[in-house]
């Protein structure tokens, strides 16, 4: 997909174009500074975007008047006008634009969008939790930390995670997660206690379905998870190179998994 980011100050032009690269990773970003650059881009060089995201109010020739001169000569643009002006809302919407995002824009705001327009795709790892296994294990919703009130809770969901999706019960992850603990039913009861603690904060941002609970076990399920790990396990060259012999490294139970990885890598 190609897109053109136009904005004349640098650093609101650099804060566009970092939001319309992390909703969609893959696109071809051309960022221009003038209206009039983009259209000779598009009348001189060829170059037909898919989706233009533009200021308004600029030097010279403006976002409006860009509009009217992209309807005539590429009609399939789609024109996403991005100002921190809401009063040109109304004259956006007479020129037939085809979206309106009030500044300071963010990756989601992009992803609404898109999800509006003809002809264009959000990623499908935009809905899923993203994961970082490698090195420090880290996990992210819509590119913004997602936020355990317990650090054991995070664990359980490392845990969870480092099992593929297999189901697990509570006195595996007890065993886990309270190693060398000699009391398994007070275990078990904190383990229930940390079960419902994630459940309620995947629910605030509604990814509670990453949890299956079923007679007495637990699992995820990893079609809602984009894991360096799990791509890594799929034959993911990117991911494959970037492993550096390191993850979840503040688990000890990860360990095994670590080793594994290593022959891997090795052969």
């Amino acid at each position: 997909m190609k897109i053109f980011a136009i904005d004349d100050e640098p650093d609101v032009l650099e804060t566009l174009h970092e939001a319309i690269r992390d909703a969609l990773p893959g696109a071809e970003i051309t960022d221009f500074r003038r209206c009039q650059a983009a259209l000779d881009a598009v009348r001189e060089q060829g170059v037909f975007p898919d989706v233009v995201f533009t200021d308004i109010r600029m030097p010279d020739m403006n976002g409006l008047q860009l509009a009217a001169a992209l309807k005539e000569t590429a009609p399939d643009t789609q024109i996403v006008f991005v100002t921190a002006y809401s009063e040109y809302a109304l004259e956006a919407w007479k020129r037939h634009v085809h979206g309106f995002l009030v500044k300071p824009v963010t990756a989601e705001d992009i992803c609404d969008t898109l999800k509006h327009l003809q002809h264009t795709s959000v990623p499908a790892s935009w809905d899923k939790l993203r994961v970082r296994c490698f090195g420090h294990f880290e996990v992210f919703w819509h590119d913004q930390p997602v936020i355990f009130t317990r650090k054991k809770s995070k664990e359980l969901l490392a845990f969870l995670i480092d099992r593929e999706g297999a189901a697990c019960t509570r006195d595996q992850i007890a065993a886990a997660l309270y190693e060398g603990e000699t009391d398994m039913q007070a275990a078990g009861s904190r383990i229930r206690k940390l079960i419902s603690d994630l459940r309620t904060t995947l629910t605030e941002i509604g990814m509670e379905d990453v949890l299956i609970r079923e007679r007495r076990q637990i699992a995820i399920r990893p079609s809602m998870i984009d894991c360096d790990y799990y791509r890594m396990l799929e034959g993911d060259v990117a991911m494959v190179n970037a492993y550096r012999g390191e993850y979840m490294l503040e688990y000890s139970w990860a360990e095994l998994t670590t080793g594994r990885l290593f022959f891997r890598s090795e052969g």
